[in-house]
């Protein structure tokens, strides 16, 4: 593809000014408080039996094909898996943990930051926190940078790389399509023991706590999510302590964009807009390589 000078000028003047808007809302998030009725989800731990069903049923409503293993297959639980990866066919992963004599499973999935730092760290928008609490991904804009791989304190996002012209950053999304019409979240719904609750994040905080406080003597003194990274969108109470099960727990409670609203406000403008504008143009060639196959295909 030819690119005029006028092109090139025009398409980096604008990411160049996205990136420098995206950067200054970064750099202001340490204020950001949450939206009102944000949902979210709880996981309790204590409840878990490991069917996988979550897997099967993530796995379905988000097309995302026949797995490699079936979710029948608990051979799986002989080593550890991340969401997306190797033959994980789903956005969400269930583990098991021998501990102090007891099996406990966990449920693995996008905590949802009440802060991201995926979305503080996506030059281009593509990552955003949601009005009603998931973090969502726009195909339609993402560049393939991965950085939002890099940002994230714990692990989460995955990048497919079948094909090199149409990135995709793999993670849940907590079925936000489900809950704009009104659905419950699929993992949610097929739970056969109610190990996972879906609803307003105050509400499941406040459900939790009185999950601990009611029985001291099966759960451990501890909402992880509740203030972890400033706060997650999926909580989880157990009866053993998360460090056992493979938690995060040196990330700190401070929101991760807020750890960076200083480096942000003093940094170099081309640090930050260059990679803007090579992005724009990955968009602008990866966008006349569509239409040039779409009008091959009518052709056809």
């Amino acid at each position: 593809m030819k690119m005029s000078r006028r092109d090139f000028v025009k398409i980096g003047g604008s990411v160049v000014a996205l990136s420098l808007m995206g950067n200054t809302a970064a750099a202001g998030t340490h204020s950001f408080t949450g939206y009102p009725d944000r949902y979210g989800m709880l996981s309790d731990l204590t409840r878990c039996i490991g069917c996988r069903r979550c897997e099967a049923a993530c796995n379905k409503a988000n097309n995302l094909g026949t797995p490699k293993t079936s979710f029948e297959d608990t051979s799986v639980f002989e080593e550890k898996r991340r969401p997306y990866v190797a033959d994980v066919g789903s956005y969400t992963a269930v583990n098991r943990f021998e501990v102090d004599g007891k099996t406990v499973y966990r449920k693995v999935q996008c905590m949802h930051c009440e802060e991201p730092a995926c979305v503080s760290a996506c030059l281009v928008g593509a990552l955003q926190k949601s009005p009603e609490g998931p973090v969502t991904w726009n195909e339609k804009v993402c560049i393939g940078c991965r950085y939002c791989i890099t940002a994230c304190p714990f692990y989460v996002p995955a990048f497919e790389y079948s094909s090199a012209f149409d990135p995709k950053i793999q993670k849940c999304f907590m079925c936000h399509q489900r809950i704009t019409n009104g659905t419950v979240p699929a993992c949610a719904e097929a739970c056969p023991v109610e190990a996972i609750t879906f609803g307003k994040r105050d509400k499941l905080l406040k459900l939790a706590w009185s999950r601990i406080w009611g029985e001291p003597d099966k759960y451990i003194d501890h909402v992880y999510g509740e203030r972890e990274a400033g706060g997650t969108g999926w909580l989880y109470v157990s009866g053993v302590p998360f460090s056992k099960l493979d938690f995060q727990m040196d990330i700190g409670t401070t929101a991760y964009p807020e750890l960076t609203k200083d480096f942000l406000s003093i940094v170099n403008l081309t640090l930050v807009s260059w990679p803007a504008v090579f992005g724009g143009i990955y968009l602008m060639n990866h966008k006349d390589k569509k239409t040039h196959t779409e009008e091959k295909e009518v052709k056809k």
